[in-house]
């Protein structure tokens, strides 16, 4: 792996955990991987649940999260064992482009209790000519940025985004079949409110909060 690779996924731990609800107690990751957004979570909350389907993924995680951390194998379309109102934040790092927002989408929002946040980073199908002005900005930046982070892993020792290990085994989707502006309109249409916006590294950010009772 190139020393100028980075882990844009990681890049943006720091806008999802923004969106953290306060109180927050519990929360959901879907889509957990390796584990590492479950472990900054649970340095913030009381407790996480992080699920992925993927038994490689379940294994990695198990091996780093903190005990506030019950890592579960499961589907999360497939498999019923995600309770209904048990959260205050449902959180998905790059695993929603892989599933069909109109089945994730209403059972994540089921998940939450009155109030909960739902947020969720994932990738977007390329989007040309209306996204041509951000695809060449990010081609761009993800050079200087490569540098960047190169130059502060081997000066301060810090993993600077560095990608994980276990990343060649996560499943991916090579070819997303939503744009940020197709998502957008199918979110809006399950979940009044939620806001949709492309991000310059090839991603999207999801956010909806679910209305308070009464």
């Amino acid at each position: 792996m190139s020393r100028f690779a980075w882990d844009h996924n990681a890049y943006y731990h720091r806008a999802l955990l923004r969106h953290l609800p306060t109180p927050c107690a519990d929360v959901l990751d879907v889509g957990c991987g390796a584990g590492a957004f479950a472990t900054a979570l649970a340095a913030r909350v009381h407790h996480v649940d992080a699920l992925d389907r993927s038994p490689e993924m379940i294994a990695a995680a198990e091996r780093t999260v903190p005990d506030n951390v019950t890592c579960v194998r499961a589907d999360f379309l497939r498999d019923d064992i995600v309770p209904e109102g048990r959260y205050d934040a449902v959180f998905s790092v790059a695993a929603l482009h892989h599933m069909p927002l109109a089945e994730a989408l209403p059972r994540m929002a089921a998940a939450l209790r009155p109030g909960g946040v739902l947020a969720a980073i994932a990738l977007p199908r390329t989007d040309l000519p209306r996204e041509l002005p951000i695809e060449l900005a990010a081609l761009a930046a993800q050079r200087v940025c490569a540098t960047v982070f190169a130059t502060a892993r081997a000066t301060s020792g810090g993993d600077w985004y560095a990608r994980e290990p276990t990343q060649g085994e996560m499943p991916v989707v090579l070819d997303p079949s939503l744009t940020t502006r197709e998502v957008r309109d199918e979110a809006t249409a399950v979940l009044p409110g939620a806001d949709v916006r492309r991000l310059l590294f090839w991603r999207y950010l999801l956010v909806w909060r679910k209305p308070p009772e009464g």
